[in-house]
C-alpha cells in the first residue's frame, strides 16, 4: 500500500498499475523566489511542518490497526513511526546542510529526534568512502538506530548500451518558481547563442495541458513515465538537469554524462553539485552564471570519471529484512 498525494498517486498509478493508494498529504512547503532568503523561508515553516509531522503520525498509529501492517518504509517522512508496527526511514540526508554551521547543529538534532523513533534507517549511497552524498549521508555522528546502507537506488534498468540520438536532454524538475526561471533561461540562451542540434526538453510537469513554444531543433515534452525517460536520457551526449539526490543516483545507474545546475538557495544540491564536480562524476555550473555555449565547452573538456554502477542489491536485502522481521 502507497500513501501519497493525488499528484503523486497519479504518477505512480502510470508506473504501479496495481498496488492501493491511501490518501496522505504533504507537508506543504513553500520556496522563496529569492536564493538567499530560501533557508530562512523554510526555518520560519518549521512549526508548520512540526504539526503535519505529528497528525501523520497519529494517521499512522490508525492506518496500522485498520489494515493490519506489520512493515512501513517512510521516504523521508518524519511522522510516519508506530509501536504497532517495524518501521524503516529512508534518507541520505542524516545532515542538513544550511548556510551557518550552528544552524546544521540544531538542524541535526531534530532531525535525529525523528530518526531515532524508527527501527532502523537505510541510507542509498554506498558506504565506502567513494561515495555519493559525502558528509550528507556519512556524517561524523550517526543516529542510536541500526543504519543500513543499501546502495544507489535507480528507476532505470537499461543494461544495453544506446546509439546517441540527441545532442541534450534536458530534464527540469524541482519547486516553483526556480523551475520556470530555469527553463526559460535556457530556452532563452538556445535562441540568443543559435545552440545547435538535437534537443530533448522534459518540462516535468505532469498536470500541464499548454504546449511550449520552442525553438525547431527542441522536442518538448510536459512529462515522460520512467522507462521513457531513461531511453531519452541514456541516447543523449549530455543531460542538463538539477542536482537533486534522486536524479544524481539515477544518471550514474545510467553511466551518464551530465551539466548540474543546483536550484540557488538549496544548500543540498549545491553541495552536491559540486563535491560531484569535485570526484569527475558531473560538470556543475551556478544558474547565475550558466551560459549555455560556455557550458558545452567545458562539459567537451571536462575529465568525466564516471563510477562503474553496480546493480542495487535492494531486492535482496530487502528479502533477508523481510525473513528475519516476519520469520
Amino acid at each position: 500500500m502507497v500513501a501519497c498525494n493525488d499528484v503523486q498517486k497519479r504518477l505512480l498509478e502510470q508506473e504501479f498499475s496495481t498496488l492501493s493508494f491511501l490518501p496522505l498529504q504533504g507537508y506543504d512547503i513553500t520556496y522563496n523566489k529569492h536564493p538567499k532568503l530560501l533557508t530562512l523561508s523554510i526555518l520560519q515553516q518549521l512549526p508548520k511542518i512540526a504539526g503535519a509531522i505529528k497528525r501523520e503520525h497519529f494517521w499512522l498509529d490508525d492506518i496500522v490497526d485498520l489494515y493490519k501492517i506489520d512493515i512501513v518504509i517512510s521516504d523521508n517522512r518524519y511522522g510516519l513511526y508506530s509501536k504497532k508496527a517495524h518501521c524503516i526511514f529512508i534518507t541520505h540526508q542524516l545532515e542538513i546542510k544550511a548556510p551557518l554551521r550552528i544552524v546544521e547543529k540544531v538542524l541535526q538534532k531534530i532531525n535525529y529526534r525523528y530518526i531515532q523513533q524508527y527501527n532502523a534507517c537505510w541510507v542509498p549511497d554506498f558506504e565506502n568512502d567513494d561515495n555519493i552524498a559525502g558528509s550528507l549521508s556519512h556524517p561524523k555522528q550517526l543516529p542510536k538506530i541500526p543504519v543500513h546502507y543499501i546502495g544507489p537506488l535507480s528507476r532505470f534498468d537499461i543494461t544495453e548500451e544506446q546509439e546517441k540520438k540527441y545532442d541534450f536532454c534536458i530534464s527540469l524538475s524541482g519547486p516553483e518558481p526556480q523551475r520556470t526561471t530555469l527553463e526559460n533561461l535556457i530556452l532563452q540562451q538556445i535562441v540568443a547563442q543559435n545552440i545547435m542540434g538535437k534537443i530533448v526538453l522534459v518540462r516535468g510537469l505532469p498536470k500541464a495541458i499548454d504546449t511550449l513554444v520552442a525553438p525547431p531543433n527542441v522536442t518538448v515534452f510536459n512529462h515522460m513515465n520512467g522507462d521513457t525517460l531513461g531511453k531519452y536520457i541514456a541516447q543523449s551526449q549530455y543531460v542538463l538537469c538539477r542536482s537533486g539526490y534522486t536524479t544524481v543516483m539515477e544518471l550514474l545507474a545510467l553511466h551518464q554524462k551530465a551539466i548540474l545546475i543546483p536550484t540557488p538557495g538549496q544548500t543540498e544540491q549545491e553541495y552536491l553539485a559540486k563535491k560531484l564536480h569535485q570526484q569527475g562524476w558531473g560538470y556543475s555550473i551556478a544558474q547565475q552564471a550558466f551560459h549555455f555555449k560556455t557550458a558545452i565547452e567545458n562539459a567537451n573538456n571536462f575529465k568525466y570519471q564516471l563510477p562503474t554502477a553496480s546493480p542495487s542489491d535492494l531486492q535482496k536485502f530487502i528479502s533477508a529484512f523481510l525473513e528475519k522481521t516476519l520469520g
